[in-house]
């Protein structure tokens, strides 16, 4: 059995939909993840793995393949580990696989099971929308989807939340459009220690609302030739 969830990868500004196909198989137990994915993206066979374990869990000892279609299309960031579970949890049967085929998924897995922000969840409601789907996002991200208008929107805390909702056993509630309120920087120059004349240089062009180039000058080496006073005449020693 083949499992598919629809997902999205992101080239700038534009969406491209991927999907996320997993196969449980026979043969010597191996959990393989193909379909040009970057490294956070084959690091989310580990963090699929622990989130399954964290709520009772575990993968069946049997060859599992994970092909993110299409494959000349270069995968990139975190935001597949959601999709990658729910195709393994389909596929292992606890969950319908039905249940998946009105959503597109996207979002970060925590150890435990957490479901993390991630970037790109706007565009990726927007092209859901474009397409008649439903959006699964995480929970704190959920009000940012909702502007995507008329969109079913399902934004879980955890992976066990969202097992529970699909399955109906405990529906979540649709999020509401909110503008996500303003935490402040946590940056602070006095952090930077030394850099004196870059920090004066930041804060004078902050004050005068003045442009700034950021540029790297690297000093010419001299040749070993020039600083060995073995050469010099003597005159110059």
């Amino acid at each position: 059995m083949v499992a598919r969830v629809r997902t999205v990868a992101f080239e700038g500004v534009d969406v491209r939909p991927v999907d996320a196909q997993v196969q449980v198989s026979g043969g010597m137990p191996a959990f393989t993840l193909v379909g040009l994915p970057d490294k956070a993206v084959g690091e989310s066979r580990e963090r699929v793995r622990a989130a399954l374990t964290a709520i009772g869990l575990a993968l069946p000892p049997k060859r599992i393949t994970v092909n993110l279609a299409p494959a000349d299309l270069l995968k990139e960031g975190s935001h597949f580990d959601l999709p990658i579970a729910l195709g393994l949890l389909a596929a292992m049967g606890v969950i319908e696989a039905s249940a998946l085929d009105a959503f597109v998924v996207l979002g970060e897995l925590g150890l435990d099971g957490s479901v993390a922000s991630v970037a790109g969840v706007l565009p990726a409601a927007l092209h859901a929308a474009q397409h008649d789907l439903g959006l699964i996002c995480p929970a704190a991200q959920g009000g940012e989807a909702a502007w995507a208008g008329e969109i079913n929107v399902v934004a879980p805390s955890n992976l066990l939340a969202l097992i529970h909702h699909l399955k109906g056993q405990q529906v979540l509630r649709a999020p509401e459009p909110k503008i996500m309120e303003d935490a402040g920087s946590s940056l602070d120059l006095r952090d930077i220690k030394g850099q004196e004349s870059a920090k004066r240089a930041l804060e004078i062009a902050a004050a005068g609302g003045h442009n700034l180039l950021m540029s790297r000058t690297r000093r010419p080496r001299l040749p070993q030739s020039i600083l060995s006073p073995s050469i010099l005449p003597e005159s110059a020693l």
